[in-house]
């Protein structure tokens, strides 16, 4: 998909709100003991940036729309897992609404990108 050295998928804000969100859940979580809730709530965080950067690096705008829509299924299994979290008391109340607030939002933006992509593509 890069066109020149300027254009990377670091360039783009979604990728660099995936990174803060993957950050946050790594230090939200960073001493929790249960380690595969911790595993699984930071594999799913990471996917989000990681996803981007992938379809990004892909050869063809259907590609990137692919792994746009997998990122947006990560947030989604972040919020899933910030609200069970709550239920298992690893994460307190205010913290998983903050999160989950992040989560959201972020994927309404990859929702956007998909849309421009989508009307570039086609």
């Amino acid at each position: 998909m890069s066109t020149n050295d300027d254009d990377t998928f670091e360039n783009l804000e979604v990728w660099q709100d995936a990174i803060e969100l993957g950050a946050k859940v790594y230090e939200l979580f960073r001493g929790c003991t249960d380690f595969e809730f911790r595993g699984q709530i930071r594999s799913a965080a990471a996917s989000v940036s990681n996803n981007i950067a992938e379809g990004y690096e892909r050869s063809s705008s259907a590609e990137f729309i692919r792994f746009l829509d997998i990122a947006r299924g990560s947030c989604g299994e972040v919020r899933s897992q910030a609200h069970l979290a709550v239920r298992v008391k690893l994460l307190s109340s205010e913290a998983a609404s903050a999160l989950v607030a992040d989560a959201k939002r972020l994927s309404k933006r990859i929702a956007r990108l998909m849309e421009v992509r989508r009307k570039d593509f086609g």
